[in-house]
């Protein structure tokens, strides 16, 4: 199936040293990058993370400090990797939550602003979830009828998750998606924007430490403060901006935070 596309998507796989967004580095980074014409361009590399690769991680990916310790760093990588993607959408499986704020993280420490604001975001895994409520292995079986050779490997799941992807919309088309409490979102189409409404919460930062509301105001979604607006927060206790600052946060909530802080001064 040929997917509707007015932009190119980038389907990507990232394997790391661990699953803190914050502390956490990328060792392999694979996008496989659609164009609107069907045309496909691979991107694969390993990165050295600086950090030590924790075993338990290894045993997972394969990939140990000696099979990184002469590549090139994300920060030197980073300018290339930002080009590949261009403007193109983000796809993957399980990106929403970890990926994509794991990229996005690795991008401000390089440096490098990467705006997600006009990008679509897709998720094969909560089309999966939602429509059959499991992993890319069992996705794959499940929608392309194959067994999943080499998994964990970032550019076999990165072609695998294209091809689920694919396969999820010509299955879906035209079908009503709910979400686990069983409420009506909207309808399967092939078309990445629509998707995009969909798929995604109401985040203002991609860890979720804030969302938007159900009138569209920013407020935290976590500790004491959860449900109440930001700013009124950052006015009525001033402390709580430095806390945050210092605190271990990912990098783009501090951004978030202080964006929302700065439009209050200029309001």
């Amino acid at each position: 199936m040929q997917l509707n596309l007015k932009n190119s998507v980038s389907f990507f796989d990232l394997e790391a040293t661990g699953i803190n967004i914050s502390t956490d580095r990328i060792v392999e980074i694979s996008i496989v990058k659609v164009m609107p014409d069907g045309g496909q361009e691979i991107f694969t590399r390993k990165i050295n993370p600086t950090i030590p690769i924790p075993l338990e991680s290894s045993l997972i990916h394969g990939i140990y400090d000696k099979d990184v310790k002469e590549e090139k760093t994300f920060k030197e990588l980073a300018k290339d990797i930002f080009q590949f993607i261009g403007q193109s959408d983000l796809a993957g499986f399980n990106v929403l939550k970890y990926d994509i704020p794991l990229l996005v993280e690795e991008f401000l420490r390089a440096g490098i602003e990467f705006d997600l604001d006009k990008r679509n975001l897709l998720d094969a895994q909560k089309i999966f979830f939602m429509m059959e409520k499991r992993n890319l292995t069992s996705a794959y079986k499940f929608y392309c009828g194959q067994k999943l050779e080499n998994a964990h490997s970032a550019e076999a799941d990165t072609l695998a998750t294209l091809d689920v992807f694919k396969a999820q919309i010509e299955r879906y088309l035209g079908e009503e998606m709910e979400d686990l409490q069983g409420n009506k979102m909207g309808i399967i189409e092939n078309d990445m924007k629509k998707l995009h409404d969909l798929l995604n919460e109401r985040m203002v930062d991609l860890a979720g430490r804030f969302v938007f509301n159900n009138e569209g105001v920013e407020v935290f979604n976590f500790g004491k403060q959860k449900g109440t607006p930001v700013t009124q927060v950052l006015k009525e206790e001033p402390g709580y901006y430095d806390w945050m600052m210092r605190g271990d946060f990912p990098l783009d909530t501090k951004r978030k935070l202080t964006q929302i802080k700065l439009r209050g001064f200029n309001q």
